[in-house]
């Protein structure tokens, strides 16, 4: 694939009630529009916190005077079906969408932020070999891990506030899904396709009954909790 609390009559927050997320707008994004970017691309992450599986980037191209696009929100305040259901709509409203991942073995090897922005270029040259190249990126956070000041802003809770964010966290948090639920097939007991890598109990008594897989992260602090730590013999692959 180019690949608040509800509020009173009288405006006091009721007790005990949680603000409803509101709906990412296209502000950001109309702001650079304005300043005469012609392509914004919308990037977000997925799998910073994972115990195994890739870190993996969403990118989401938009271009001037967007149509909405209903329900977009940030991936984390939507269900597995809710997602599934938005990413083709997402993918026909985008001018061009793009997925990177950077490996386990490659999140050890370099670090979080430098697999970070590894991932990142990946999505970047999915969208080119499509033929798209931002002019802008609105990356979520304070950080522009890709290094790129003239082309990044960065916008905190940027997948809550902008659109085109919210769109590449859904983008990034189906295809990363869909990638872990195939890994439950090949190494059944870890529960991927409920956990998707993340820390969770089955997750941490397989590690301690099994042992890592070859898609575990063996750099991570969970691992010197562990009998073997990071010496631990790589599980081969369930027949």
């Amino acid at each position: 694939m180019a690949t608040a609390a509800a509020v009173s009559q009288r405006g006091r927050p009721h007790a005990g009630k949680r603000r409803r997320p509101t709906a990412p707008k296209l502000h950001v994004e109309q702001g650079c529009f304005e300043a005469g970017d012609r392509l914004v691309c919308g990037i977000d992450e997925v799998g910073r916190g994972a115990w195994a599986g890739p870190v993996t980037v969403g990118a989401v191209v938009i271009g001037p005077a967007p149509k909405r696009i209903q329900r977009v929100r940030d991936s984390k305040e939507l269900t597995l079906e809710q997602r599934e259901a938005l990413y083709p709509k997402i993918l026909g409203w985008a001018l061009a969408a793009a997925v990177g991942h950077a490996s386990a073995a490659e999140c050890d090897g370099l670090g979080m932020t430098a697999a970070l922005r590894l991932a990142g270029e990946r999505a970047l040259a999915g969208l080119a070999e499509a033929g798209c190249v931002p002019d802008r990126i609105i990356l979520d956070g304070n950080h522009d891990y890709f290094r790129r000041p003239d082309q990044v802003r960065t916008v905190i809770d940027g997948d809550a506030l902008c659109l085109s964010v919210a769109a590449a966290s859904i983008v990034a948090k189906v295809t990363r899904d869909r990638l872990m639920a195939a890994e439950a097939h090949c190494y059944p007991g870890y529960d991927f396709d409920s956990n998707r890598g993340y820390p969770s109990p089955r997750h941490r008594c397989a590690l301690l009954g099994y042992g890592p897989t070859a898609i575990h992260r063996r750099s991570w602090i969970y691992m010197e909790n562990l009998p073997w730590g990071q010496s631990a013999p790589e599980l081969t692959l369930f027949a």
